[in-house]
């Protein structure tokens, strides 16, 4: 078997968190879509640090979650922020860094993307893109900082699935 395929142990755990991102985000009565947004499913993110199998799986929950949003747009540029902020949280050698991509990511990208639905590439697109980006990388910060990274910690501290963690040190 080649290197780049997935083993069943990697596939059942990239299907669980695909599902828990999904449900937590479907499921939590707090606002999930829009500007103003706290996803607490966002805390996932960090994930590919210690699993490289979580970005598939983030990406595949986010766009279930995504099914879910009143801006059929957000179907491929929201799961696509997603994407790219667990591929890079995935590189980083400090666990510490990694609530940075999916802040930038998604405050930049989904900003963009809500400021263009709402203003169009007209002149109100710029103070748009920062009220958006703003309150979408506020939202994003407090999911990725106050409970990603006591998650990153637990997960690693956890002795059942220390065997099934990539090889850097937490």
């Amino acid at each position: 078997m080649s290197k780049s395929r997935f083993s069943t142990r990697q596939l059942a755990i990239a299907g669980i968190i695909a599902a828990v991102y999904a449900v937590l985000t479907i499921f939590l009565p707090i606002p999930q879509y829009g500007g103003v947004q706290l996803r607490v499913a966002e805390a996932m993110t960090l994930l590919p640090f210690l699993f490289p199998e979580a970005i598939p799986g983030l990406t595949i929950g986010c766009f279930i979650a995504n099914l879910q949003s009143p801006l059929v747009l957000d179907w491929i540029v929201g799961t696509s922020a997603t994407l790219i902020a667990a591929i890079w949280v995935s590189k980083l050698k400090n666990k510490w860094l990694t609530p940075i991509p999916p802040v930038l990511c998604n405050a930049i990208i989904v900003g963009a993307e809500i400021a263009w639905l709402s203003m169009g590439d007209g002149a109100p697109f710029l103070p748009a893109f920062a009220l958006n980006a703003l309150t979408v990388g506020m939202g994003e910060a407090i999911a990725c900082a106050a409970l990603g990274l006591p998650l990153l910690h637990w997960i690693s501290r956890a002795p059942a699935l220390r065997p099934y963690l990539s090889t850097k040190s937490i």
